[in-house]
């Protein structure tokens, strides 16, 4: 199981104007349109302790993301490629699979799909989730975040793979969150979304996406001046 590329690419189906598929946007990419206020002061606070906030960013993120590929590969029986990390990554994934571990312990889970890219050929976006499976008797779409802490656009992005699954005929009833600490600052999260939760979360997903097409648009306005 190599590592993973943080950008992936997704096509619809090919056509004769477009044989190879158009390219379309992914749901992390278009979630991306909101703003992140809560990093400013975040990165100030970082500043001012004297810590590089760019290194510091990119080593979690490494850590959470050979945590991600571990407790998956655990899960689909794939050996995990761990040469381009540090002996200090690699221990501190392993310690971040252990709260997955444990709460699987307690979870009867099935994985039916894991890490399957879906594109959505009526509103043209892609995306790429963690597992669709069974969890105690319930078919579920389950997220593994491997950060601070589960955030609103998380939501957002999960209401995004909600409309790609149901297009390609998964159904499912409940949603889960589960937040995977990399350190001791860090706890484990979970938040399960269903019902009402689960349409606010693809209409603010519609939302993003809205404004992503707008300001596409917008852009190529302003390069014709």
């Amino acid at each position: 199981m190599p590592r993973t590329s943080a950008h992936q690419r997704y096509r619809l189906k090919p056509t004769q104007d477009c044989p190879k598929g158009q390219i379309v946007p992914g749901v992390t990419t278009i979630v991306g349109v909101l703003n992140k206020p809560a990093l400013v002061p975040w990165a100030n606070k970082m500043g001012l302790q004297g810590i590089d906030v760019k290194r510091y960013v990119d080593d979690k993120a490494d850590i959470g993301v050979l945590a991600h590929a571990m407790i998956i590969g655990k899960l689909t029986n794939q050996l995990v490629d761990t040469s381009e990390y540090s002996k200090q990554q690699i221990d501190a994934a392993e310690n971040a699979c252990l709260s997955f571990y444990e709460w699987q312990k307690e979870h009867e889970l099935t994985v039916l799909l894991a890490e399957q890219q879906l594109v959505s050929e009526t509103w043209k976006f892609g995306g790429q989730f963690d597992i669709y499976g069974i969890v105690n008797k319930t078919r579920e779409l389950l997220d593994l975040k491997t950060g601070s802490g589960i955030w609103e656009e998380h939501y957002y992005q999960l209401g995004g793979y909600a409309i790609l699954l149901r297009e390609n005929e998964y159904t499912f009833d409940q949603i889960r969150i589960l937040n995977i600490p990399r350190s001791p600052d860090e706890s484990f999260q979970q938040i399960t979304l269903s019902g009402k939760m689960i349409d606010l979360s693809m209409e603010m997903f519609f939302d993003c996406l809205s404004i992503y097409e707008r300001k596409k648009e917008v852009a190529k306005l302003m390069k014709r001046g």
